[in-house]
């Protein structure tokens, strides 16, 4: 099993693909942009934007499926020419509750089994996580009804996406009552898991803050 849970999608293009094991011209990815919706910040609308315009001039071979009122036979139609599965950020409490609603969560199993390599980005790599707890940090974010945070659990830690030095004490404190080790990515790092070795990669060293779990 290979996964790659990222800070931020950009990143992919600059270095995050090349890690992959597999030559651009044969990624396939199938691309799950649901946790956008209902976003409301424009500047990560337009983000967002951006990122799609030069994955559009990238040659890369993807393309976009909303998991929102799928059927589980919808979904597996879309990714069967697929191998590549990529799910980026938005709303993590929105998109746990369509992964949920529309079985991906059992479908994401049997892809990955079947030697599927998984990218996450923020939200999306949130989802791979013991719990989305962290990503209810942000303050005044929607939660769309959804009250249980737990999510996949693919790794043993958790992930504080968009990690910068000015957040370091707000950061040291709310990870206080965290159940689970807590790893902290910038917006040009990810994590590389495969076959259960994990292989932190990026632009930058690994920040660990004293007294984080």
């Amino acid at each position: 099993m290979k996964l790659l849970l990222a800070s931020k999608e950009k990143y992919l293009l600059e270095k995050g693909y090349s890690l992959l094991g597999i030559p651009n011209e044969d990624l396939k990815i199938g691309m799950i942009n649901t946790a956008l919706k209902n976003v409301k910040d424009q500047e990560y609308l337009k983000y967002m934007r951006e990122y799609m315009e030069l994955m559009n001039s990238s040659g890369i071979n993807f393309k976009e499926l909303d998991l929102d009122g799928k059927t589980e036979e919808e979904i597996c139609n879309f990714f069967a020419d697929r191998n590549v599965i990529q799910v980026n950020g938005g709303n993590p409490f929105f998109l746990l509750k369509k992964v949920r609603e529309s079985k991906f969560d059992l479908i994401l199993k049997e892809l990955l089994e079947k030697g599927y390599v998984y990218i996450g980005c923020s939200s999306g790599s949130f989802l791979m996580t013991p719990t989305i707890e962290v990503g209810a940090w942000k303050v005044g974010r929607e939660r769309f009804g959804v009250e249980d945070l737990t999510a996949l659990n693919y790794v043993p830690f958790l992930l504080k996406c968009h990690y910068t030095d000015n957040k370091k004490e707000e950061i040291l404190e709310k990870s206080k009552n965290l159940k689970y080790p807590l790893r902290l990515l910038k917006d040009d790092q990810a994590i590389l898991v495969e076959d259960g070795n994990y292989k932190f990669v990026g632009n930058s060293e690994e920040v660990v803050l004293d007294n984080l779990k």
